[in-house]
């Protein structure tokens, strides 16, 4: 017996739809609530706000006004800051201020900092 195009789509049709659906059965609430955090991005939010206050904490209340940290990528930090003056006394405290922040956020493992001059928020 031939099928007609129609039949044969459905079928295959069918077929692909069987084998994607998985029953996985229920989930822990750990498991859900960690899935939706990463989608939704608050694990992001928590890390900024940790990174923000361990900056602030390290260079001091003077310069977090003239700077703050952007991304960590590969242990290396991106700190963007607002004037060249700012950006040469960072520079000169680099060594130190490497070190602080890798002890502030020991699971970064912070190596390096980039300093760039740009807007702040």
């Amino acid at each position: 017996m031939v099928e007609s195009p129609d039949q044969e789509l459905r079928k295959l049709h069918d077929d692909v739809a069987r084998r994607q659906y998985v029953d996985r059965g229920p989930r822990r609430m750990a498991d859900v609530l960690s899935t939706l955090m990463a989608r939704r991005g608050y694990s992001e939010l928590e890390a900024s706000a940790e990174r923000d206050e361990a900056w602030q904490a390290v260079v001091g209340e003077r310069m977090s006004s003239h700077s703050r940290i952007g991304i960590i990528r590969g242990g290396v930090v991106e700190v963007i800051v607002g004037n060249s003056a700012a950006l040469q006394e960072l520079t000169f405290r680099k060594a130190e201020l490497i070190r602080e922040m890798s002890a502030a956020l020991p699971h970064q493992k912070i190596r390096d900092m980039r300093f760039r001059v740009g807007g702040l928020r």
